[in-house]
């Protein structure tokens, strides 16, 4: 497996903490210059402090004006090579309960943001020899899963978006994929964790357990294995892969 070319700029949305923190740091390891944007100052410094990136921009991805700014900024230190768009949101409840501020919500962070960065990347990301999108989608985007009707909704939207862009870059240097995480061992799924308790009563391994037994291997998948995927979709050697949605689920999809 070919590898990354001579230090690519790579910005990678919700790089603070969580997939977007391991996505950064397995860049660094690989050559990348890494740039990471989100919403919390403190927590892309210490991601910078530790290791995990070269620098920081703040942005919500749901904010189109912010974001394209904060990229702008990025791309002013060096044209952005590899674009990660891994900054999401997660609401769970009934559909009967799910209103359109709900549904709003998860498409302006979960598929808007997705947007918003693509289309601040790529004009100049054609110009050159070589160029990455990876979105990270969720197996919600390749399946339905109650009770987050307007997540998965969300997901597929991204789904589809990627399969669209990667026809109309195949003639440039630019590949578009998407890897569909299950359930990772989060922050973000830290939260669902602590809502099957309240809602339910039961215990926080109880809990766990409810959302590993999605995953035939039995277990959470790590925030590592997820930035493994993205790292081999962002190599030299897989310029035949575009289109795709990778599935990184122990082989629930």
């Amino acid at each position: 497996m070919s590898g990354l070319p001579h230090s690519p700029h790579a910005l990678v949305t919700g790089g603070g903490r969580g997939i977007g923190r391991a996505i950064a740091a397995a860049l660094v390891e690989a050559g990348a210059t890494v740039t990471v944007l989100g919403r919390s100052a403190a927590t892309l410094e210490e991601a910078v402090s530790a290791g995990a990136a070269h620098f920081a921009v703040v942005a919500d991805v749901s904010n189109e004006t912010s974001l394209k700014a904060a990229i702008a900024e990025a791309s002013a230190r060096q044209p952005i090579d590899i674009l990660i768009a891994n900054a999401g949101s997660a609401e769970s409840a009934p559909f009967s309960k799910s209103d359109s501020a709900l549904f709003a919500r998860m498409m302006d962070v979960n598929f808007m943001g997705v947007v918003h960065a693509v289309s601040a990347v790529l004009p100049g990301m054609k110009d050159r020899p070589y160029g990455r999108i990876v979105a990270i989608a969720s197996t919600a985007g390749l399946k339905g899963y109650a009770y987050v009707s307007a997540y998965t909704a969300a997901k597929h939207a991204v789904i589809g978006l990627v399969r669209s862009l990667a026809l109309e870059t195949a003639g440039s240097n630019v590949t578009v994929n998407a890897v569909c995480p299950g359930f990772t061992d989060t922050d973000l799924v830290a939260g669902s964790i602590e809502n099957i308790m309240k809602k339910t009563g039961r215990s926080r391994e109880q809990a766990i357990a409810e959302l590993a037994k999605h995953n035939p291997q039995g277990r959470l998948i790590s925030p590592r294995e997820v930035a493994d995927a993205v790292l081999w979709l962002c190599g030299e050697g897989a310029g035949a892969i575009t289109g795709q949605a990778i599935a990184v689920a122990g082989g629930e999809i």
